[in-house]
């Protein structure tokens, strides 16, 4: 702490990617950088640990894939990262004729999935009408990912930007302008495909598909839209390596860590900021100060009443779990690794997924809870010791859909034993052996299995009522006057701004917040 000076041209509060993108960019531009972090921790959300201590196994317990992440970053930064593509997309059992069968999506046979889906629907039409809607989020794509790491266009110039034909103009209206509903239902018949399309429109977030503050069609942008393809990959090495990679450049760029910090003050006219470590109290001032935290978060800072929108709330539910094997599945036509090794979808009907939003919105857990579940360590698995690889063990991660903040407000506790219940149940129609069978086993005999409300999220990461894009997300353009030509990460404070998932276009793991708020620094200097 000795070393620490009293004035730096940007401090930083929090460590998550973002900041670690932002804290790059400005150091090396030559800018003194402080970055002050509450945990004893750098990379925030991203942060892989030994989630299981009996195990060498490290998981991330909060975020997994990437599809967000710019290439432009990558290689403004140098950052060595090495992405894996999943053989497959997803998968997606149901019972047919009273005999299990399953909908796979590859990644790498086009034959395959088209197979599939003649299984599932008798005709290859539904795939057709599939690509088809796809089509619309690859022209929305190509139209607006370059705009994200520039200032914000008006809703009107990105509009004219999708004038050249009438696909063009069909895909800026089924997906910025109607409730996305109406195109899913206008394309595909099959109720397992819309809900199969659907669910990248409702992961984190409550909505249904014809909400009309069309929340869905923003989160539905946000899955599809990344590096112009939409394609998730896994990360080797796990996000730890990610954040990993990032700390060491933002280090290498001559930006300064502390960590255990406690903020005990922040004054934003005047960018002062006051924290204990070590027992001691600092105090530094900034020109430029950064927020890699929420507004909720802030608000105990300044003495201002946070106001969020019902649109806010998190709505997620997530399982991480150690697995000494692979479960069997019921529809023996696959191979486990085959199955798994993609997202494997569960109670994800487009009807079942209306009823039990439906059900939660009236406070109780949905009779069938929808979900995903990933195996990341079949596309990757240096997460695992050679010895828990050479064993057979595989990480997977459960994603829960409508469960939202206010199921589990009430009684925490109670109310996720018996979401972790249901969810499991959920998986285990599908499988010939219980999940909980195939669970590895501390020494103490208690199952590597642990689950995350989204009241967990918001004590752990300070993420609103548990939303893991900490605001609801918002669209690649400006839909106010003032923010055309902003960086969508300006406050009302001079040379303060947000450089994390609260600023216009935050949310997941992408880095823009972080690059858009080092530009809007470098703009100033």
């Amino acid at each position: 702490m000795s070393k620490i000076k009293s004035r730096y041209d940007v401090v930083i509060l929090g460590a998550g990617h973002n900041a670690l993108v932002a804290a790059s960019y400005l150091g090396r531009a030559g800018l003194s950088v402080l970055v002050l972090e509450k945990n004893d921790y750098i990379g925030g959300a991203t942060t892989s640990q030994k989630v299981f201590p009996d195990y060498d196994a490290r998981l991330s317990r909060y975020a997994y894939l990437v599809s967000l992440f710019p290439e432009k970053i990558i290689h403004d930064l140098g950052l060595r990262l090495r992405l894996k593509q999943r053989s497959t997309g997803s998968f997606t059992p149901y019972i047919k004729s009273g005999r299990q069968g399953g909908l796979l999506v590859s990644n790498v046979d086009e034959g395959l999935s088209r197979q599939s889906f003649v299984h599932l629907t008798g005709t290859e039409a539904e795939f057709e009408q599939m690509k088809a809607f796809y089509n619309l989020a690859r022209i929305f794509a190509e139209q607006t990912w370059d705009s994200m790491l520039k200032p914000l266009l008006s809703k009107k110039d990105m509009e004219r930007r999708f004038d050249a034909d009438a696909t063009s103009r069909e895909a800026w209206r089924s997906l910025a302008e109607e409730p996305l509903g109406r195109a899913v239902e206008r394309y595909l018949q099959n109720d397992l495909v819309r809900g199969l399309v659907f669910t990248d429109a409702k992961i984190g977030v409550f909505t249904n598909p014809h909400d009309p503050s069309l929340l869905q069609n923003r989160c539905f942008l946000y899955h599809l839209i990344g590096n112009k393809t939409g394609e998730w990959k896994v990360p080797v090495g796990g996000m730890g390596a990610v954040a990993r990679e990032l700390e060491q450049t933002a280090r290498k760029s001559g930006a300064e860590f502390f960590t255990n910090v406690k903020l005990t003050g922040v004054d934003l006219s005047n960018r002062t900021v006051k924290f204990e470590s070590d027992r001691k109290q600092q105090t530094v001032d900034a020109k430029f100060l950064l927020v890699n935290f929420g507004r909720n978060v802030l608000a105990k800072y300044t003495g201002e009443k946070y106001q969020p929108q019902p649109v806010d709330e998190g709505s997620v539910f997530k399982i991480n779990m150690l697995l000494r094997r692979l479960p069997k599945l019921r529809a023996a036509k696959y191979k486990p690794k085959q199955a798994w090794s993609g997202t494997f979808h569960s109670d994800e009907g487009y009807e079942q997924m209306n009823a039990s939003y439906q059900q939660a919105a009236k406070g109780t857990l949905p009779a069938k809870t929808p979900c995903e579940v990933y195996c990341h360590t079949l596309t990757d698995d240096s997460i695992l010791s050679p010895e828990l690889r050479s064993r057979g063990f595989h990480t997977i991660t459960l994603f829960g859909l409508d469960a939202p903040y206010s199921l589990f407000s009430k009684n925490n506790q109670a109310a996720r034993e018996a979401a972790e219940e249901k969810f499991l149940a959920s998986m285990n129609q599908w499988l010939d052996e219980p999940l909980r069978d195939c669970l590895a086993v501390a020494r103490d005999g208690s199952l590597c299995i642990e689950s995350k409300s989204p009241v967990d999220i918001e004590q752990s990461l300070g993420m609103y009522h548990g939303n893991i894009f900490q605001d609801a997300l918002t669209w690649p353009f400006a839909i106010k006057k003032e923010q055309v030509g902003t960086w969508g990460v300006e406050t009302e404070w001079e040379n303060v701004y947000f450089c994390g998932s609260s600023a216009l276009r935050g949310g997941a793991v992408s880095g823009i917040p972080g690059h858009n708020a080092a530009r809007a620094v470098l703009a100033r200097v």
